[in-house]
């Protein structure tokens, strides 16, 4: 899922989330987390910034408000956890345990789960950290190579899993789904409500309170262990101009387990 990316301001309240960062004349990230001309890029996430070699990514896109678009939202859903939570184990920064709702978005958590049965996500990478915003964004299977441009601009090989919103807010610890932005620079035409269907792969961590991402981003998820080690992977030391970790992030292996094992 990923789309050519576009500069990024990471000084921007209006920035969302993206999934990768490509290397332009301005940040990019396979998210957005601009539009156009803000674009929120968090899908793969693509976040837009401005400057030298960035990490691409996927953006949220903050898109005009929308009577189609916003009449998709899931009103009033309260999240029901799965029997099983995704545990991310990190090399340098503990494990991430993230519990998730398949009620609010069955086909999103569905993807997940599927991927990490199949070993999708174990040597990718946490590509991009965007203190300002409050989001980690990790899931391309492109941050496994040595090429940093290519970070967040990656797919799985299914089909995209159309947008599943809900009013859940984005609250500290809250997992969400990278997508495109609506019109990303150099691809064709894309609406708001179309680019809402472009979940893939990519995920993200607020670590912040988020508003800008509510109603806009599928909500799958939330972290109930681990947001230490999160905070910690936000606040590494970054590439300059950019939104890509200086050191690699490395995700050695995400599995499903048991949430018994750590909800009592």
């Amino acid at each position: 899922m990923i789309a050519t990316k576009k500069p990024i301001t990471r000084s921007t309240e209006q920035q969302e989330i993206a999934l990768t960062t490509v290397s332009f004349s301005g940040l990019v990230s396979w998210v957005f987390v601009d539009r156009h001309p803000l674009i929120l890029i968090l899908v793969p996430i693509l976040v837009a910034s401005c400057g030298g070699n960035k990490t691409a990514v996927k953006d949220f896109d903050a898109g005009e408000e929308d009577p189609a678009v916003e009449a998709k939202v899931k009103k009033g859903v309260k999240p029901l956890p799965d029997q099983e939570v995704a545990v991310i184990e990190t090399a340098d920064f503990g494990n991430i345990v993230i519990e998730l709702y398949p009620n609010v978005a069955p086909q999103m958590v569905e993807r997940f789960k599927k991927l990490i049965s199949e070993g999708f996500y174990n040597g990718t990478t946490f590509h991009r950290v965007n203190p300002e915003l409050g989001i980690i964004q990790g899931g391309d299977p492109l941050s496994k190579d040595n090429n940093p441009e290519n970070d967040g601009t990656g797919d799985s090989p299914y089909p995209n899993v159309p947008g599943e919103m809900s009013d859940i807010p984005y609250e500290r610890g809250i997992v969400g789904a990278a997508r495109k932005g609506a019109t990303p620079v150099g691809q064709p035409a894309l609406t708001e409500l179309q680019a809402r269907d472009t979940a893939n792969c990519q995920f993200y961590i607020t670590l912040k309170r988020a508003p800008s991402l509510d109603n806009k981003y599928t909500v799958f998820g939330k972290v109930i262990q681990g947001l230490s080690g999160a905070d910690a992977i936000m606040g590494a030391p970054a590439d300059p101009e950019t939104e890509r970790p200086a050191d690699k992030v490395l995700i050695k292996s995400i599995t499903l387990q048991p949430r018994s094992k750590f909800v009592s």
